[in-house]
């Protein structure tokens, strides 16, 4: 018997059920803030298909994903300004959905913190 995993809070957040700052927004992804940002400006990239591992999304949802990575990346640097990089992170664990955490960093330090507020 297939079963049909719970929805992750992530999905929860796509269908409006869960409010969030929404950053952008496509019919294949959308990025928030991260509601424990290491720094501010701590977004998080997510497909609108739940799976979860990054390495089972469907070719065309992963080139979705990652476009807008980019996008959320360049956003980040055009706010934040030039000193600023966009440091990606992929580890997915905390929640069943795949994820991209896009971080604006100063230095390496702001990459590795994470503040809970």
């Amino acid at each position: 018997m297939n079963q049909t995993p719970e929805p992750s809070v992530f999905t929860r957040i796509i269908r409006g059920d869960i409010p969030a700052h929404k950053v952008y927004e496509d019919d294949k992804t959308l990025v928030f803030l991260d509601i424990h940002p290491a720094v501010p400006g701590h977004m998080l990239v997510v497909p609108k298909v739940q799976v979860d591992r990054l390495e089972d999304l469907a070719g065309e949802d992963y080139t979705a994903l990652m476009l807008t990575v980019k996008k959320a990346m360049s956003r980040a640097v055009e706010v934040f300004g030039g000193n600023y990089r966009s440091c990606i992170k992929l580890e997915g664990f905390d929640v069943p959905h795949a994820h991209v955490h896009v971080i604006p960093c100063r230095n390496a330090a702001d990459f590795w913190t994470k503040q809970r507020m």
